[in-house]
């Protein structure tokens, strides 16, 4: 069995199911019966290094998980839900207005990058701080990537150690660029400066993403932005 966090990583079918054969016979393996996306970082992380995200499913929850009571954002629940096989456990008739619309641009952002989540090659980038979880897609020819950064605890320091991203073409120069993925910008009123680069993008080339890499911008524990690599024309 796959193990994260203390929670088992490979339930479905009683556990222990999820492998390599299993994917001759299914399109789709359900990751994990808890919901509750403080647990799935650490989960999808965990059995990504054995599956592809597209065969992984993710479903976006209610604001209350019911494995354990914990309440979250949506932008949280989509963020997470967002590397794998998007789906949606929630009866949206509970949903407000405001959920609705957040829910609706979620959905579409996901369905913009499918391409590169479900063909791309999955990245998982260490970070010193072991309360983020950093992983992404990168497409084949390096021209683009996305990104997700998430603080799952409270850090001892608000900025640390910057994100770094390898295996760019180290000439070759890329735009970055938070993105929010229900529309709610998640890093507004946590701090009152962020790095710049999270309201206004920046462009670096590969040899600076890999050896110094950006900022993080300091996050509430619990929530999480992406980043939107684009390699920049000649």
């Amino acid at each position: 069995e796959l193990r994260a966090g203390g929670v088992d990583a490979a339930v479905a079918s009683g556990g222990g199911r999820i492998d390599l054969g299993i994917l001759q016979l299914t399109d789709r393996v359900w990751t994990s019966d808890t919901n509750d996306p403080l647990e799935r970082q650490r989960i999808q992380r965990a059995l990504s290094i054995l599956l592809p995200p597209e065969v992984m499913g993710c479903h976006i929850g209610p604001p209350r998980a019911h494995t354990t009571g914990r309440s979250h954002t949506l932008a949280f629940r989509a963020a997470t839900a967002f590397f794998g096989h998007l789906g949606v456990e929630w009866n949206l008739l509970d949903a407000t207005e405001r959920d609705l619309e957040e829910l609706s641009r979620a959905v579409s952002l996901h369905k913009r990058f499918r391409n590169l989540l479900h063909h791309g090659d999955a990245l998982r980038v260490d970070h010193p701080d072991p309360s983020i979880v950093a992983h992404g897609v990168y497409d084949a020819e390096r021209t683009e990537a996305l990104i997700s950064i998430a603080r799952l605890d409270t850090a001892s320091s608000p900025h640390g150690a910057p994100l770094r991203l390898p295996d760019l073409a180290p000439d070759r120069r890329y735009r970055i660029n938070a993105v929010h993925v229900t529309g709610v910008d998640v890093t507004r009123h946590v701090a009152r400066v962020q790095p710049d680069w999270v309201v206004h993008g920046i462009t670096l080339n590969g040899n600076q993403l890999a050896t110094h890499g950006v900022q993080l911008p300091v996050l509430w524990p619990e929530s999480a932005i992406m980043v939107h690599v684009a390699r920049e024309s000649e």
